[in-house]
């Protein structure tokens, strides 16, 4: 049994998807176990090109079994949205290879309601937020306020708990914010359109996990958002509101005694985020516009535009020592090809000394970039598929990361489709 962390190093958006799709047909199981429907893995394969939200990205390969897990916001709305959507595209996606755990917490129609309402009370002191209730919903979950995906299983009484939750949330939209309450007509409404579609596809995980330990199947996890959007070693307060660190992988699926095997971390041969906070490679104007276009850097979930700059060696080692990776891939190589020289943000100048440390958050603000260039390739590099095939330029880029951030690099991706890697 080899199991498999995905992970991701710096911001998110690095390609996560794109590698699951790639390597899951070698595992039994693939799964998600934190965040929510507020990223999007891309993933281009035979069916068309699919922004995942909740579905895990292993949900084409037919002998693979799909699990989301117990610390995913749950949101039925979407999770089934995104369900017909696939189906409808031709992916033969049903109960026997899809499995959501029965531990997962519910994300409710007014945890939504209330992010929308708390970045508007903030106006321009936002934190970025997709709006997608995610930071409302793991507050209620650590208050026990929230509801466990299997209660969906009793009608009655799911809604003989949840009418006192949805009481005590409407103390809030009201007092505090002005909003309509939530009614028990608009949540009945919510259960019989969403949730009795979810009913079929839930499952006991520990059983499920219990029983692929023990038959030795190969299990692969699958994060969400990076290393620097993790609720304790991120950004605070520009962050998500789970972990996403790749130790937290186990718990998070519902199987905490399984054990990782490898930690592939995935990196983009650039630097990229959505949402707001420090960035200190950032760049602007005409410079970073061409970058984006090149890369087509709109966010999957929100279609903003990307905030870009060059690779940023400092988050990147740091990502790869709090994701503790044992080998990477890095994205989107091909984007650069149209460079003379290739920018790094080698270090950070932080009150005036050189830094080759990720300072505490609050310092960051301050870091100013200091940046070195590697010569380019300037030619098209879509097509090659062996290492010793690609210009020795950009050979030189990867072998340069590899010695600053202190990890092989074990694929190279040159292009979106599933076969545009070069596996060294």
């Amino acid at each position: 049994m080899s199991n498999c962390a995905i992970v991701g190093i710096n911001w998110g958006d690095e390609g996560k998807g794109r590698m699951v799709d790639l390597i899951c047909s070698d595992y039994d199981v693939v799964v998600r176990y934190q965040g929510g429907g507020n990223a999007g893995h891309t993933v281009i394969n035979e069916y068309g090109k699919f922004a995942l939200h909740l579905l895990p990205s292993g949900i084409f390969h037919q002998n693979v079994v799909s699990v989301i897990g117990n610390g995913v916001a749950l949101d039925p709305e979407s999770l089934i949205t995104e369900i017909e959507y696939v189906q409808e595209k031709g992916v033969a996606l049903s109960p026997e290879n899809l499995k959501v755990s029965c531990r997962a917490s519910l994300l409710m129609p007014w945890h939504k309601e209330l992010d929308c309402l708390e970045e508007q009370r903030l106006k321009d002191k936002a934190y970025g937020s997709t709006k997608q209730g995610i930071a409302p919903f793991y507050s209620d979950k650590f208050q026990k306020k929230t509801m466990l995906a299997g209660e969906l299983l009793d009608e009655e009484k799911f809604f003989e708990r949840v009418t006192p939750i949805m009481e005590w949330k409407n103390l809030t939209l009201e007092k505090v914010y002005g909003a309509e309450p939530f009614t028990y007509e608009k949540l009945k409404d919510w259960y019989d359109t969403y949730c009795k579609k979810l009913i079929p596809y839930l499952t006991d995980t520990d059983v499920f996990f219990d029983t692929a330990k023990e038959s030795g199947k190969s299990i692969l996890f699958e994060a969400q958002l990076g290393a620097l959007r993790d609720i304790d070693f991120g950004i605070v307060p520009y962050t998500t509101s789970s972990s996403t660190i790749a130790a937290y992988a186990p718990i998070g699926a519902g199987a905490p005694a399984i054990k990782l095997d490898r930690v592939l971390g995935v990196v983009k041969a650039y630097s990229t985020c959505v949402g707001e906070g420090p960035f200190v490679c950032e760049w602007f104007g005409e410079k970073a516009e061409r970058l984006r276009e090149e890369g087509f850097e709109f966010g999957a979930k929100t279609g903003r535009p990307r905030r870009v700059g060059p690779l940023d060696i400092v988050a990147t080692r740091y990502g790869v020592e709090k994701q503790g990776a044992t080998e990477l891939a890095v994205t989107k190589m091909d984007i650069l090809s149209y460079m003379d020289e290739i920018p790094v943000c080698s270090k950070y100048i932080v009150n005036g000394k050189e830094t080759d440390r990720f300072p505490f958050p609050s310092d960051l603000d301050k870091a100013e970039p200091v940046t070195e260039y590697l010569k380019g390739w300037k030619c098209d590099i879509s097509g090659v598929r062996e290492y010793d095939k690609l210009p020795k330029e950009a050979r030189d880029y990867i072998e340069y990361i590899e010695k600053q951030v202190g990890c092989f690099v074990k694929y190279v991706s040159v292009g979106p489709q599933r076969d545009a890697i070069i596996i060294r």
